[in-house]
């Protein structure tokens, strides 16, 4: 009787701690072509940073993608991502992505005009986050995360937001071991 009860209860510590139920995914927005600072790439900067996190991790992984894609040309994409974020826009995205089985996304985006690229908060809006840890990450090329902690902690009610890890896309694309140890000391941090 003694031994069922004392399996009970560690059956119950594991369980209510996160332990053997526990499970993330990391989403990412991301886009090659001309950018800037690097020129023409034909991997995005967020998305290598999130492949490091996954591996690093052993996380599931999946791009968010929109259902049109920006144009190619640096300045063209710039225009469109204004235009998009002056208008509020949410653009319909290639993916459904579904998050239920998971406690924790660690969210991955470029910085776009001192935001999330619009097809994000298409994502994020598109869920229940009640309960779940949100972290995120980003490329940049001088704002850092400029602010978007606060904006997903807006957006997603009922979730956590822990703190994020913003790293410039020059460093992603052309210096992968400065890349792979800012990803590595933030997860450290963060406990993962």
């Amino acid at each position: 009787m003694k031994l069922k009860s004392l399996l009970a209860i560690a059956f119950a510590a594991i369980f209510f701690a996160g332990g053997a139920s526990a499970k993330s995914l990391v989403v990412y927005f991301s886009r090659a072509g001309e950018n800037y600072a690097v020129g023409n790439i034909s991997e995005g900067n967020t998305a290598i940073i999130a492949k490091m996190i996954a591996a690093k991790t052993g996380e599931d992984i999946v791009e968010i993608i929109a259902q049109k894609d920006y144009p190619e040309n640096y300045k063209a994409c710039t225009d469109v991502a204004k235009d998009e974020q002056n208008k509020k826009a949410r653009p319909a995205l290639k993916n459904k992505i579904d998050i239920s089985a998971y406690d924790t996304i660690y969210l991955g985006y470029p910085i776009w005009w001192g935001d999330m690229p619009m097809p994000v908060y298409t994502f994020l809006e598109g869920h229940d986050w009640s309960g779940k840890t949100i972290i995120p990450f980003c490329t940049h090329e001088g704002s850092g995360l400029s602010g978007t902690e606060s904006r997903i902690r807006s957006t997603c009610k009922g979730a956590a937001v822990e703190k994020g890890l913003a790293v410039q896309g020059k460093v992603a694309q052309t210096n992968r071991s400065a890349a792979q140890k800012a990803v590595q000391d933030w997860l450290l941090k963060l406990g993962k």
